[in-house]
């Protein structure tokens, strides 16, 4: 089956390229803009001079910063209202992937009407939502490129997806510049999860020519560059090849998918509130040692871009050591090594299975089927 490929209208990538915010939203010709952020973004400071941006395009500028950590149904239903009631004719969402996921909410809500619960699955909105410039201040969720959105759900404590073409923004700024803030746990908790996305989407079944050029490409800047950008934050040439990988990654992802990793990871959140990063992270090595034989040629490819010795080894040991890389990269950047440090314990294991099993539509792009069974076996392992 050929599948689309689909990106952001204009994208501009690289030191300096909020630069041409301006400019783009001159473009709209509109004369009211909403900015979505959080409050973490403005104590950095990094709302000041998107504001100022956006005033010097021609538009009034408004901001709502109350976006949280894993936003839920609520937030996204919240802001749509806003927007709605507001006349608003353009979103900027500034920040990590929260921000950037409730204004893509947000904008086809405006149109759409009714709550985001409405549209969870795959593209289930009847028609475009307005117009969305999405920046990123972290690298590693990709969502300024990609078709989904991911909200918490509090009521079933669990993550669930949106995906549509039309959660697309129009235009994505990806300015290294604006990551320099970012603090090491965060910068740690981001970039691994833009590695997951990338050995994921190279790994998965609708994975493409196209997706496999950008995958193989991200995973080799983010294991480059990851450890020097959570230990010195200001090396921008660090930040900046953190910043292009977790871009190729994002259009990866965009355009093959993820797996199990995201899977199994979504009800962690959900229940346990901890970051997607770091969710995906303590499951990342325990799904790889259980899809490797679905695709030992992939899995010997991601160590080789991870630097490791294949010369000379089998395939199989070669595969075997993507897991140990993975492995070293999270320990060395100081991610939580278990369930157990972010307070699952043996009597959660039940539910966390019967929620893992609902996500159908990430597993069945898994490189090797998954049972309940399997499920159980790899969430023990990483207790």
């Amino acid at each position: 089956m050929v599948v689309p490929f689909r990106l952001p209208e204009v994208i501009y990538l690289g030191r300096g390229a909020l630069e041409n915010l301006s400019k783009e939203i001159q473009k709209f010709n509109v004369t009211r803009v909403l900015l979505i952020t959080d409050a973490g973004v403005q104590r950095a400071g990094l709302d000041k001079q998107v504001i100022e941006a956006i005033e010097k395009g021609g538009a009034q500028v408004e901001v709502f910063a109350e976006v949280e950590p894993e936003p839920s149904t609520d937030t996204v239903d919240r802001v749509g209202q806003l927007v709605r009631e507001n006349g608003y004719q353009l979103l900027v969402g500034l920040g990590g992937g929260s921000p950037m996921d409730v204004t893509k909410g947000a904008s086809v809500l405006a149109t759409n009407g009714g709550s985001i619960k409405d549209y969870v699955g795959i593209e289930l909105l009847p028609q475009k939502g307005i117009p969305t410039i999405l920046i990123p201040t972290t690298s590693g969720t990709g969502s300024e490129v990609t078709q989904n959105a991911i909200f918490a759900f509090k009521e079933e404590q669990v993550k669930k997806g949106v995906v549509s073409q039309y959660l697309l923004p129009k235009v994505a700024i990806i300015d290294p510049l604006l990551t320099l803030s970012c603090p090491p746990h965060i910068t740690a908790a981001t970039g691994v999860d833009a590695l997951v996305h990338a050995i994921e989407s190279f790994t998965a079944l609708k994975a493409t020519l196209h997706t496999d050029i950008y995958a193989l490409e991200a995973i080799r800047l983010i294991s480059a560059n990851l450890r020097t950008a959570v230990a010195n934050g200001n090396n921008l040439e660090a930040r900046e090849k953190m910043a292009i990988g977790s871009f190729f990654a994002g259009v990866a992802l965009a355009n093959a998918g993820v797996g199990a990793v995201h899977a199994l990871a979504y009800p962690l959140g959900g229940r346990f509130h901890v970051s997607h990063g770091v969710s995906n992270a303590l499951l990342l090595a325990p799904v790889m040692e259980f899809n490797c034989i679905g695709n030992l040629a992939k899995f010997s490819q991601i160590a080789e871009a991870m630097g490791e010795p294949v010369a000379g080894k089998s395939q199989r040991e070669s595969a075997m050591l993507a897991i140990k890389a993975v492995k070293e990269l999270v320990a060395d950047v100081g991610i939580p090594q278990s369930l157990r440090d972010v307070g699952v314990t043996e009597g959660d294991i039940e539910y966390l299975v019967a929620s893992a099993e609902e996500q159908t539509r990430l597993l069945t792009n898994n490189p090797r089927v998954m049972t309940r069974k399997d499920i159980e076996t790899i969430y023990r392992k990483a207790l």
